[in-house]
């Protein structure tokens, strides 16, 4: 009996020891995209998504506009998901529509259909950096967060709210309006905890603090993940907020393809 337990902190030693040694043969770039890619694994297989949404504005007096919404996405093996955003109310924008393809190489493709004039305006790369719907949350924040469209590099260990997380640098390869990212990952749901945005002079420009975490199970793959219902961004610079909640949100729905297209838009 003795024995077994002398093998036991021997072998738990051992284990530690051997963690230690490959984390610290690794270079910060290195650990980055392990982590990153760890995210990647923990997020995929959720096959579709359905929910209901909803987005409010917050202006610098506090004066908010809600907005109702539906939305879907559609996993796609091997390239980024497909997502598919319409506006149910108010009536100013009932109708919106927006639908994303996601990209792992080269640009997202990214549509948005405007009810009033009757047609679909694509949305180019120079613009991508563009206030979506008048929020905090521009048309890139809505698109590809693929690992290959990044540069990671591990920074630190540290806790949020009692909650351990790794804090990873994430800079765009492509064009972008953002210089870095700096993202807090919780260790048990390796998703981000709260996101700084800096801007092209490497000054921070927006936080997002991602809340109300739900593990939802994956019926036909046997698999967890875990999501966050409510994303709020706050500008720094100007003082607004927006809000992202989702409700009766489902995962491993069966979607079909023909609904993100741009005919479906019409």
């Amino acid at each position: 009996m003795l024995k077994t337990v002398y093998l036991s902190i021997f072998t738990t030693l051992l284990l530690g020891l051997s963690g230690l040694v490959h984390s610290e043969s690794q270079t910060p770039e290195e650990r980055g995209l392990e982590i990153a890619l760890k995210v990647r694994e923990a997020n995929d297989g959720f096959i579709g998504e359905t929910s209901d949404m909803q987005m409010v504005l917050i202006d610098a007096y506090g004066v908010e506009t809600v907005r109702e919404m539906s939305g879907m996405t559609l996993e796609v093996t091997g390239d980024g998901d497909r997502s598919l955003m319409t506006f149910q109310s108010p009536a100013d924008v009932q109708g919106t529509k927006m639908l994303t393809w996601s990209r792992r190489e080269g640009s997202d493709d990214q549509w948005l259909y405007l009810p009033a004039l009757r047609r679909v305006r694509r949305i180019s790369s120079s613009n991508r950096m563009s206030s979506f719907m008048g929020s905090e949350f521009s048309f890139e924040d809505l698109g590809s967060q693929e690992v290959e469209r990044y540069d990671f590099k591990y920074l630190k260990d540290a806790e949020i709210e009692d909650e351990a997380v790794y804090v990873v640098e994430r800079r765009p390869k492509d064009r972008s309006g953002y210089s870095k990212m700096i993202m807090y990952i919780s260790k048990e749901k390796l998703s981000p905890l709260r996101v700084e945005y800096f801007d092209r002079r490497e000054e921070m420009l927006k936080i997002a603090t991602f809340r109300n975490f739900k593990q939802y199970q994956i019926e036909k793959t046997g698999k967890s993940t875990w999501r966050s219902n409510e994303i709020h961004m706050l500008n720094i610079q100007n003082e607004k907020q927006s809000l992202f909640r989702w409700n009766d949100r489902k995962l491993g729905q069966e979607l079909r393809e023909r609904d993100f297209t741009q005919q479906a838009l019409n």
